[in-house]
């Protein structure tokens, strides 16, 4: 892991190379680096860390949503950096709103970002710009909702078994 110095100068290095708009904060906290990108520019801000050579976190081992509800911008993606040269873990997260639940794909960064993109905005409905295959992957194709957001329904549908099949009522009937 960078050490908190090292995490102020990679955040330094990202802003002078792509603008200040492009890192809003930085947390280190329990020995974990995290560099904190807007959602219009979390794509540069990946793009660089992965190429620049003094940044060579070149693989991205996890990919995954987060619902802070209820606080604001509520929902956010945390991407997983590994630099396998200097053997250090880096993260990276963007928050963005409900209403503008929309970050840029990085499937051309990282081909492999493909089935966590679809499985994030399948669970929390986060769109990814441009995503090549942009469709559920572990729900219907005509399900409703998003089941891992903080506000949807606890509950479910009843679980047919044989001593109860004639008293729930089957989704064709």
């Amino acid at each position: 892991m960078p050490d908190a110095t090292g995490l102020e100068l990679i955040a330094q290095r990202v802003r002078d190379e792509l603008g200040d708009d492009a890192v809003v904060g930085t947390v280190y906290y329990r020995d974990q680096a995290t560099l904190e990108a807007s959602p219009a520019r979390v794509h540069d801000v990946l793009a660089f860390i992965k190429t620049h050579p003094e940044e060579p976190f070149e693989f991205l081992s996890s990919l995954h949503g987060c619902d802070y509800l209820p606080d604001e911008p509520r929902l956010g993606v945390h991407y997983e950096l590994l630099s396998m040269t200097r053997a250090e873990r880096l993260r990276v997260k963007t928050r963005v709103g409900v209403d503008e639940a929309h970050v840029p794909t990085v499937t051309d960064l990282w081909p492999g970002a493909n089935f966590q993109e679809r499985e994030v905005w399948d669970m929390f409905g986060i769109e990814f710009g441009d995503h090549p295959d942009h469709r559920r992957i572990l729900m219907p194709e005509d399900y409703e909702g998003h089941p891992q957001r903080r506000d949807f329904p606890i509950g479910g549908e009843p679980v047919i078994f044989t001593f109860n099949q004639d008293e729930i009522p089957r989704w064709y009937e």
